[in-house]
């Protein structure tokens, strides 16, 4: 079933290949960016449905990229992409209001189902963050 339009944003060029060629078959359209001038760029003229950053991605001025994003966005659906799962990380980027946290290491298993959960208007975190605070949705 293809729904939505995703904008991915990922500095490793070789990652956002994979996800795209994960997700052909799942959304209507992707678009890939490498940097935050270019994610900013694609979200004024691209209207995604859902956008799937790296939370590495720079931000100036920002704690994470979740932070900016909603701050200058806050009505986008978010899905995180993060190597980290220490606790103070997943409670950092919930609490600016993101939609989904999925773990890089899990992204094969774990992107399809959370852009399907975020898109019918829930939250989703990846299952190896269960029992972290704030990973509670």
């Amino acid at each position: 079933m293809q729904q939505g339009r995703v904008l991915l944003a990922d500095k490793h060029s070789t990652l956002l290949g994979g996800i795209c060629r994960l997700l052909e078959n799942e959304v209507n359209t992707v678009l890939m960016v490498a940097d935050e001038g270019s994610l900013y760029d694609a979200l004024q003229n691209f209207n995604p449905d859902v956008v799937v950053v790296d939370l590495a991605l720079p931000s100036a001025g920002e704690t994470n990229i979740a932070w900016a994003l909603k701050r200058d966005f806050p009505e986008m659906k978010i899905i995180i992409l993060s190597l980290h799962d220490e606790p103070s990380v997943i409670d950092d980027t919930m609490a600016a209001g993101v939609e989904g946290f999925v773990l890089k290491r899990r992204t094969v298993i774990d992107l399809i189902p959370a852009l399907r959960e975020v898109l019918q208007g829930r939250k989703y975190i990846s299952p190896d963050m269960s029992g972290v605070p704030g990973a509670d949705i």
